[in-house]
């Protein structure tokens, strides 16, 4: 009747009431316990970690969109500003086109009035010559020389 199997069991039975009397199931207990607390306590460090990555990330989606957004601005203003350049200097050439033509053309009608000028000078001359020629063969003498020289000065009075 007690053969060994009956001896390990009893053997197992003592075993396991010392332990309970020693309390080691307690202590086995409060060391699952305090591994289950410091697994939820990395656990919720793990999810606000997590939460704060989610927060930094969003933070820094919405800095870039930012960025782009003034880039964009960026690039808007300066080709509205590189436009507005180019038609102030389209507008400035325009003016400065018109401006020389402007000269130009009084340039030429000072050079039409005074040739003009020079030709009536120069007919109003030869004309003076002419008469000059003709008096001075025709009229001999003091009374014509007196006659050709008030011609002549009328002459150059109503040319001049």
């Amino acid at each position: 009747m007690f053969n060994d199997a009956f001896f390990v069991a009893v053997g197992f039975v003592i075993f396991v009431l010392l332990l309970g009397y020693l309390g080691v199931h307690k202590t086995l207990a409060k060391s699952l316990d305090d591994r289950a607390i410091k697994i939820q306590a990395e656990l919720d460090e793990a999810k606000r970690l997590r939460a704060e990555a989610a927060a930094v990330l969003a933070s820094y989606e919405a800095k870039r969109a930012e960025a782009e957004a003034e880039a964009q601005a960026i690039v808007t203003q300066a080709r509205a500003e590189a436009e507005s350049l180019a038609q102030e200097a389209a507008e400035r050439m325009s003016e400065f086109v018109a401006r020389r033509q402007k000269q130009a053309e009084g340039k030429i009608a000072a050079a039409e009035a005074q040739a003009t000028s020079d030709v009536r000078a120069a007919a109003a001359d030869a004309a003076v010559k002419a008469a000059e020629i003709v008096l001075t063969a025709e009229a001999r003498g003091a009374a014509g020389e007196t006659l050709v020289a008030k011609g002549i000065a009328d002459l150059k009075a109503l040319t001049h």
